[in-house]
């Protein structure tokens, strides 16, 4: 019933950027916080950040001043924006969804219900 699916990523020279979606349908979008993550070739699940249903936002320090995360309850969609993009952010990146209704933004891959399938992202050097 959930569908995340996500869009947008592709081949970025170092420097640039890229804006990913997420759309989501079969859950009450804003009352759900929503989390990216990525995983790169032969490495574990990290996560990158997360938004609250309220609007608030966390970051890994990786990232941090360079991705913003935001979300437009109206289209049922969040963003995952890519700045000064690096070779190491090479990755499929996900968006997932934790329906719990918690006050917090939780970073554990496993606090998340929902998955969309993964968009790529490579970054050139």
């Amino acid at each position: 019933q959930v569908q995340l699916v996500e869009s947008g990523g592709g081949l970025v020279q170092a420097g640039g950027s890229l804006r990913l979606s997420c759309a989501a349908s079969g859950l009450t979008f804003s009352k759900s916080a929503m989390g990216w993550f990525r995983q790169a070739p032969g490495k574990g699940r990290e996560f990158t950040g997360a938004i609250s249903w309220s609007g608030g936002t966390t970051y890994t320090n990786s990232v941090k001043g360079r991705f913003t995360i935001s979300r437009d309850n109206a289209k049922n969609t969040v963003y995952l924006q890519m700045n000064s993009l690096k070779p190491e952010d090479t990755a499929v990146y996900y968006c997932a969804a934790d329906t719990s209704y918690s006050i917090f933004l939780r970073s554990s891959s496993g606090s998340y219900a929902h998955w969309g399938q993964g968009t790529q992202v490579t970054v050139s050097s």
